[in-house]
């Protein structure tokens, strides 16, 4: 591509820049309103109830009260919100930032929200489904801000990964459902821009993406490498490059490490604008295209009249000042802030992990051996009684046999055996830990129930083991009974979306699913008192951002591997040490 055509194709982005600024701070302002009110809203509704949250362990009720069919209806048209102001806005931004002379974000917003009626209805909820759900997952079509980091929980996901079947299966999902939305992808231009129907937005989409699709990906691709262009030269000369002279001059440790920090606070708030400005850009990127396969007619850039910002300079040098104290500060409390080692403790994921077979006393031992600080194992109860542990419905995965654990005897159940070990019993569990370990005790399965909760603790007070086991379920109500009939007893709670004051929720510990696991949800739970275990870190690095946080352990399958993180953290540089807390702070 020749230099000028470079140019002029970049000039109108480059313009643009100010209007999106503006336009994003208006969304931001609004949604955040929208959600503060919302906020206080839900909770007046959860605590008439008697609630301080809704959890996934603790849901029905949204479909049984009146107050949760409201939650449900409110949540719905927030939704709405979202998409129109995150995305129909961003279109209507682009069509004035493209054709017309003056720009007006505020009534872009407004338009936005006038065209929530057209996508009220059968096909407008699955558009916003797709984008709300689907899009952050398969990584084809736009996302709203509000839903962009969704993914399926690694417990659902290694499942998948693990069974054939599933994994076949989900592969289909995600090809038909990238088909869907790459056939789709102008279809809110098409309702936005054009007023059309969503159906006939959906027909006109097709038929652009059918007659227009090597052009359309060409064109992404160029676009994509000449922005990654320009923002990778935006950051070695502001970042990478002052930081290799840093490292190169003859600077005290403490100066050095002053001038990294304040470096890194340039890179935060590069990698922020960034941030702010590339789903817009790309949107008027794709709103260009948009014109130009509608029309057939090349689209060319006219100009605007761009307002005269007064760039004041004392502003700029009170922003560096600013900038140089906060690092100064940083720099002074350096080692408080970025500590060097890690608190975060290790429990085995069934007894041992991959270290050993699963929920057996082998598997407990080896972990053990290793150094893991606490064991997390499943119990369910026999046909006669008694609890022994496995953590599916049945034996079909781990032993070959299809029967439930309350369709067998301990007898029968003896018989069988995971990779050559036995399985054992609840009490067998508890004489191998003992002195040894925290065994984190899941109530699992069908009969987990208070039954169950009454009989583990008589098991564990005949053991004297109060101080050693931790009673954890995905069952709040559970939990809740173990709570506040048996105080003494510690128990955790595990859970993977929740809404509310979570914190608050009856229990010592709460298990954080890794997405919803924030360095501001760690931290309400710990002004609470309560302990957070991160439940399941099996990537390195995952385990390495876990271990760099402010949690209290994570549940891992890969106590090996966890430990060699561990070692990685303790060598680490200064650099390193920034670049991880500044991670958290980001989380």
């Amino acid at each position: 591509m020749e230099m000028k055509e470079r140019d002029a194709m970049l000039k109108p982005y480059i313009e643009a820049i100010p209007d999106i600024v503006k336009y994003q701070i208006a969304t931001k302002i609004l949604l955040g309103i929208w959600l503060f009110l919302l906020g206080r809203l839900f909770r007046v509704l959860l605590n008439s109830t008697g609630r301080v949250a809704v959890s996934s362990g603790d849901f029905t009720f949204l479909f049984t009260s009146w107050q949760g069919l409201l939650i449900i209806v409110i949540a719905l048209s927030t939704l709405f919100m979202y998409v129109a102001l995150d995305l129909n806005a961003q279109i209507i931004l682009s069509r004035d930032l493209l054709i017309k002379e003056d720009v007006n974000v505020w009534y872009c917003c407004m338009k936005a929200i006038r065209s929530i009626p057209r996508l009220i209805n059968f096909k407008g909820i699955g558009v916003a489904i797709y984008i709300l759900l689907i899009a952050p997952i398969i990584g084809i079509g736009f996302s709203v801000t509000l839903t962009k980091g969704f993914y399926i929980p690694t417990f659902i996901s290694s499942v998948i990964e693990e069974t054939p079947l599933y994994l076949i299966l989900a592969s289909l999902a995600a090809i038909f459902f990238a088909i869907v939305g790459i056939a789709n992808l102008f279809i809110l231009h098409g309702v936005v821009i054009d007023k059309l129907s969503i159906k006939d937005a959906g027909l006109r989409s097709k038929k652009i993406m059918k007659e227009n699709g090597k052009d359309f990906l060409n064109q992404n691709i160029e676009f994509i490498l000449v922005m990654a262009a320009v923002l990778g030269i935006i950051v070695f000369v502001v970042l990478i490059l002052p930081l290799a002279i840093t490292n190169i001059l003859p600077l005290s440790d403490s100066l050095k490490r002053g001038l990294i920090i304040f470096l890194m606070l340039q890179g935060i708030i590069l990698s922020f604008v960034a941030d702010l400005l590339a789903m817009p850009l790309y949107m008027m990127k794709m709103t260009q295209l948009y014109f130009e396969y509608s029309t057939g007619q090349k689209y060319q850039y006219k100009g605007r009249k761009i307002r005269k910002h007064r760039f004041d300079k004392y502003a700029l040098i009170a922003s560096l000042i600013a900038l140089v104290i906060f690092a100064i500060m940083i720099n002074h409390d350096f080692d408080d802030i970025f500590p060097q080692d890690s608190q975060v403790k290790i429990i085995a994921h069934r007894a041992g992990g991959i270290e050993g077979a699963e929920n057996t006393v082998s598997g407990l031992e080896k972990a053990w051996q290793i150094g893991a600080y606490g064991a997390e194992i499943d119990i369910q109860r026999t046909k006669d009684g008694h609890y022994i542990l496995n953590h599916d419905g049945n034996f079909a995965r781990v032993a070959g046999d299809n029967r439930k654990p309350e369709e067998m005897t301990l007898a029968e159940i003896k018989s069988l055996s995971v990779d050559g070990q036995p399985i054992p019993t609840f009490e067998e569990m508890l004489e191998a830990s003992k002195g040894k370990m925290v065994l984190f005790t899941e109530l699992k399965g069908d009969t987990a129930d208070r039954q169950m909760a009454d009989d583990a603790v008589r098991l564990i007070k005949e053991y004297g083991m109060e101080d050693e086991v931790v009673l954890i379920s995905l069952k709040y109500d559970l939990i809740n009974y173990i709570e506040t009939t048996y105080p003494e007893m510690q128990t955790g709670y595990l859970t993977f979306a929740s809404f509310g004051d979570t914190a608050l929720l009856n229990c010592d510990y709460l298990a954080l699913e890794e997405e919803s696991a924030t360095a501001d949800a760690i931290s309400a739970v710990h002004k609470q008192g309560k302990k957070v275990l991160i439940w399941t870190a099996n990537k390195k690095q995952s385990q390495h951002h876990f271990m760099c946080s402010s949690a209290d352990a994570i549940i891992t399958d890969n106590v090996s591997q966890a430990n060699e993180v561990l070692e990685e953290l303790e060598n680490r540089s200064d650099l390193s040490r920034i670049i991880d807390g500044i991670r958290q702070f980001l989380s």
